[in-house]
């Protein structure tokens, strides 16, 4: 058994030390050679490094703190209410999480350069908050609204009937057990703000800089490598401290809700009925605001990218008009095809790794899972830069082959496929396994024949999650991206920093492209990753 295990954990380490550890070596070895001799001090004060690192905790703080605000009348709606829209909120909420984050600082540029021109704010710290919202409200409300349907409804009922008030109950009862979700979701969402890069660029105009974009900046605007690898070092230590926030109250909140017992006790959600109607009428008011609004003002622009101009479909005509000698829509035919094999990679190497975390017992499944987070713990900037030293010392046939930057997107992807797969394959009956060995089944046919079919649903949801995230990355292919492996991410920025209405027109409805493909993505997943048995007012609670 031991031997099985460790046959399939061999080629998860192997695809994880070639395409992440040895990019990470060697981006810390040439830090490592390039401050020799150099005082670290002087390099920090010079690259303005403690200005820079205020400002990406500062925003990722504020970013936060407001995400918790906005997402709260959603995690009410979602968890206690049962309406007939459920599974669209949650398509609703779920879209702007996974869209390209160079597409959502698209639509808020054109939000602030449009229907909020009047504050007078088109750039800026506001516009990066607000993005920032708007990515990372699905974080909070699926984490804490599976917290708050976990727990076990009786205690708050007993206030009640000792004669508390609705809030007081929910403040003195059901709250603090809710305080582990919600403390690991907002250290997530603070992990998420602290690395985040298209949002900062698109937004920032150049004048706000994160680390992670001054990062990008310095390595391919000036070239100045010695100075970009310091700040990816302190870049490094920033994101593992976020990660080890994340993990720590990740294990906190690991108790949050009261078990599944407790979620058959939990009480059923209430009935959208007199005020409480009201009340949804309002959250979804809310919810439109933030989460659907934003890509309504980028499809308009997207037909009329100047206000006040005529409308138009120049920009989708544009897609047809070759730049740098590839058009758009072939950019998109290669986005899609390295989205595909970054998908199916991750699918595979994701699978190994579930599969010795949950059967590999206390030790195997322990490293499998700390190898697994690794990938969450370094910026895809920084990654990016690393690919980018060592492809430099490698021949030009591979520097420019076209399955570098699938190889990458997988990496991001990988850590979300393994944590969508353990819960389903913990969830598989250990006797109907036993019962199929018993009867003479190999190890594969059991996988076959008794786990796939059960996992299935959960290997779908997966693998869209994972094509999503590889079409939307943004930090480090635009590190890679050569004229023919150019993705529309990349494509959307390039057009943005160039001058003239007509490239503004093409990244508008490059944008759009994305925001179809990702919201079909979703709608996929949402109809794949859930049980058609189950009511449509149950069938809102998020997935693990």
């Amino acid at each position: 058994m031991r031997l099985r295990f460790g046959a399939l954990a061999l080629v998860p380490t192997l695809f994880l030390g070639v395409f992440f550890l040895w990019p990470l070596a060697a981006l810390i070895n040439r830090a490592l050679h390039d401050t020799a001799g150099a005082p670290l001090g002087e390099t920090l004060t010079r690259t303005h490094a403690w200005s820079l690192l205020g400002f990406t905790l500062g925003q990722a703080a504020a970013s936060t703190l407001l995400t918790v605000i906005v997402a709260a009348p959603i995690i009410w709606l979602v968890a206690r209410i049962d309406f007939a829209g459920s599974r669209l909120l949650m398509v609703i909420v779920t879209v702007p999480f996974v869209l390209p984050t160079v597409v959502v600082g698209v639509a808020f540029r054109t939000v602030f350069d449009g229907p909020l021109k009047f504050l007078g704010v088109t750039s800026g710290l506001y516009p990066i908050l607000a993005a920032h919202i708007f990515l990372n409200v699905a974080v909070v409300v699926r984490v804490v609204a599976a917290a708050w349907q976990g727990i076990d409804g009786r205690a708050a009922e007993a206030a009640r009937t000792l004669g508390a008030a609705p809030w007081r109950a929910f403040h003195t009862v059901t709250l603090p057990r809710l305080l582990p979700a919600l403390a690991g979701s907002a250290a997530l969402v603070f992990l998420f703000c602290s690395t985040s890069f298209g949002v900062i660029i698109i937004l920032g105009n150049g004048e706000l800089q994160t680390l992670e974009t001054e990062i990008y900046t310095r390595a391919i605007g000036y070239f100045q490598i010695s100075d970009a690898v310091v700040l990816s070092m302190l870049q490094i230590v920033v994101v593992l401290a976020a990660l080890g926030l994340v993990r720590l109250c990740g294990a906190g909140g690991s108790g949050a809700a009261d078990g599944a017992m407790a979620a058959q006790r939990a009480g059923r959600r209430r009935r959208a009925v007199g005020l409480v109607r009201v009340a949804v009428g309002a959250v979804c008011a809310w919810t439109v605001l933030w989460l659907v609004a934003p890509l309504v003002v980028l499809a308009l622009w997207s037909v009329r990218p100047q206000a006040g101009g005529p409308w138009t479909l120049a920009g989708y005509r544009s897609l047809v008009t070759p730049i740098n000698g590839v058009t758009p829509l072939e950019t998109l035919g290669y986005s899609t095809f390295s989205a595909a094999v970054a998908a199916t990679v991750a699918l595979l190497i994701g699978m190994l790794g579930a599969l010795v975390i949950s059967r590999g017992g206390r030790i195997a499944g322990g490293v499998g899972n700390f190898v697994s987070t690794l990938p969450l713990g370094i910026s895809a900037v920084t990654l990016g830069f690393g690919y980018l030293i060592v492809l430099a010392a490698l021949p030009r046939d591979v520097r420019t082959s076209p399955l570098i930057i699938p190889a990458v997107q997988s990496l991001i992807a990988i850590p979300v496929v393994i944590r969508i797969l353990v819960p389903a394959l913990d969830a598989i009956p250990l006797r109907a396994r036993q019962a199929a060995a018993t009867l003479g089944a190999s190890p594969v046919r059991v996988w076959t024949t008794i786990e796939m079919p059960m996992v299935g649903r959960s290997l779908g949801a997966a693998a869209g999650f994972a094509f999503v995230m590889a079409l939307g990355e943004f930090g480090a292919t635009g590190f890679l991206a050569l004229p023919d492996t150019t993705t529309l991410p990349v494509l959307i920025g390039s057009a943005l920093n160039k001058p003239g209405s007509d490239q503004v027109a093409t990244a508008m409805a490059c944008s759009m492209l994305l925001v179809v493909a990702t919201t079909v993505a979703v709608l996929v997943i949402e109809l794949v990753g859930r049980p058609s048995g189950r009511l449509a007012g149950r069938s809102a609670e998020p997935r693990r």
